[in-house]
């Protein structure tokens, strides 16, 4: 095994204990807690070391930061991700809450989706960031005509296009997302060290939505 992927695995870990540390914590002082997750294959590594974690999981609420609208079956379905990768071994037992309705447009299943997840353990315990090599997280892309709606409403959910990526998404909105009591950032590789160091430098969030979110602690897990 290479010494990246050595690294990778031991950074999900080390994700993973501290994630689990933060939902142990609010569930001794409330009745549920509510991780967001990121999709993409980033995360395969931390979803499996995490679902093996000790933990009351029955009284544990997972939903995603952003969906594509696709089909559960689909490759591009970040909820087939979340089911084969994290919902099993001990955390087979969290209640799941997609962000995909039977609905042919993200537009028209967005108000039922805001219906279903008002009802969740706001605000939640745990959000993971990832970040695209354009900046974009969650569904927020600088190249979408929503963005601004995006980083401004107050609305916890929005339907997201963007000539940069094929499929419309949902996505939960900056300001439902920043509302979290924590907030991680999941990254690996250089180029992707070399983009966060970037928004770092800048404040212009329509350039690196990243950046939308750095006006509050953020801790950030990285491996090359």
């Amino acid at each position: 095994m290479s010494d990246s992927v050595n690294a990778r695995q031991r950074l999900a870990e080390s994700l993973a204990e501290a994630v689990a540390a933060a939902l142990r914590a609010d569930l001794a002082e409330q009745d549920r807690a509510l991780l967001i997750v990121s999709g993409g294959l980033t995360p395969l590594a931390f979803f499996e070391a995490l679902s093996t974690l000790e933990l009351d999981w029955e009284r544990v609420d997972v939903t995603l930061a952003d969906e594509r609208w696709v089909d559960e079956s689909s490759d591009d379905s970040n909820t087939r991700l979340v089911k084969r990768h994290l919902l099993r071994e001990r955390a087979a037992q969290a209640r799941f809450v997609p962000l995909t309705t039977a609905d042919a447009t993200p537009e028209e299943g967005v108000a039922a989706l805001e219906k279903s997840v008002a009802g969740l353990s706001w605000p939640a315990s745990v959000v993971i960031l990832g970040m695209g090599s354009d900046g974009h997280t969650a569904s927020l892309f600088p190249d979408s005509p929503q963005l601004k709606d995006g980083l401004t409403t107050e609305a916890a959910l929005l339907a997201v296009h963007a000539p940069s990526v094929p499929q419309p998404r949902i996505s939960f909105s900056r300001h439902r997302l920043a509302q979290a009591k924590r907030h991680f950032v999941h990254l690996t590789g250089a180029e992707k060290r070399a983009v966060f160091a970037k928004a770092l430098a800048g404040d212009e969030v329509f350039e690196a939505p990243i950046r939308a979110f750095m006006d509050a602690p953020l801790s950030l897990y990285w491996a090359p």
